[in-house]
């Protein structure tokens, strides 16, 4: 029969240092939600009060963001459509991209190009924000002013909702594809393996056994990436317009919550200052709506 050779020191010793490490992820696990309510207060509680002073729906679906004008006027629902229809551009853009290019790295890609891809597709991702609004500036910008000359469908000077969401659509990849790839490379090679038993190509077996249940991975890249896009601010800043108006087209300057907050907290003061924090409200329950709206899906695809 063997015996414990540890003396009761070393065993008590133990006991105190795996106690020690409860304590420490106790504390890490209430630090990160203590963040979020310090936040969650920080801004309701500076954000609600302008709503109400201003009026809710004065506020929310006001056409008209005038602070310095007397009275003011502090309407929001153009920001809150140009983020939603920039949004938008990026998902039409990035997603249908992104998982594609998952499933050709975890399932189709050769060893060989897998070495340099993978690095490339992480550099992506580690690229900061200002160095993707300089390249829509200098880049994407003219390019889509150019087409305009030459095009009849192109319009406008480049600053628009499509070239945001061209650039948000790049950002948002490497998200995408990074969550994508690993949930795919997650499945079973049972499911693969059972499809091609039953008949089915290289091709399908991919498509129609594997991704279906990865499809829970994919959707939490999916939702991750639109965080992304929506939260985004420097890049959006240069190459969208930034006109406080209801957006007029696909190919007109639109400004969005984040970059309306962006370029006017450094000078607001009183009533405009507590207006861009309530605009951050807004923000952070669009936030907030698509993390639920993951979940609902998520739980309905289990």
């Amino acid at each position: 029969m063997k015996q414990n050779s540890e003396t009761p020191f070393a065993v008590k010793r133990n006991a105190v240092v795996e106690t020690l490490f409860r304590i420490l992820f106790f504390v890490a696990a209430l630090a990160s939600i203590l963040a979020v309510a310090l936040i969650c207060i920080f801004l309701f509680a500076n954000g609600v009060p302008a709503m109400a002073e201003i009026g809710v729906f004065d506020f929310l679906l006001g056409t008209k963001w005038a602070p310095k004008n007397v009275p003011p006027s502090f309407g929001i629902f153009p920001m809150i459509l140009g983020s939603i229809y920039v949004t938008a551009g990026a998902i039409i853009v990035g997603v249908p991209v992104g998982i594609l290019t998952a499933v050709f790295m975890a399932k189709f890609c050769p060893k060989w190009l897998y070495r340099f891809l993978k690095p490339a597709v992480d550099l992506l991702a580690g690229i900061p924000s200002v160095v993707y609004g300089f390249f829509g500036l200098v880049v994407l910008v003219p390019m889509v002013r150019g087409l305009s000359d030459i095009s009849l469908i192109f319009d406008g000077n480049g600053n628009s909702i499509f070239t945001a969401s061209l650039l948000l659509g790049i950002m948002i990849l490497p998200t995408i594809i990074g969550i994508s790839e690993s949930a795919i490379r997650a499945v079973p090679d049972s499911y693969y393996e059972g499809a091609l038993a039953l008949g089915a190509s290289h091709e399908r077996s991919v498509f129609f056994a594997v991704l279906p249940a990865a499809k829970s991975g994919i959707l939490a890249g999916v939702v991750l990436g639109i965080g992304r896009a929506i939260g985004e601010t420097m890049a959006v800043i240069m190459v969208a317009g930034n006109q406080a108006r209801m957006p007029a087209g696909l190919f007109k300057g639109v400004r969005t919550l984040t970059a309306n907050i962006v370029m006017e907290m450094g000078y607001a003061a009183d009533l405009h200052r507590e207006a861009l924090i309530a605009t951050a409200v807004v923000l952070f329950v669009f936030i907030l709506l698509i993390n639920a709206l993951f979940s609902v899906l998520k739980r309905r695809s289990q």
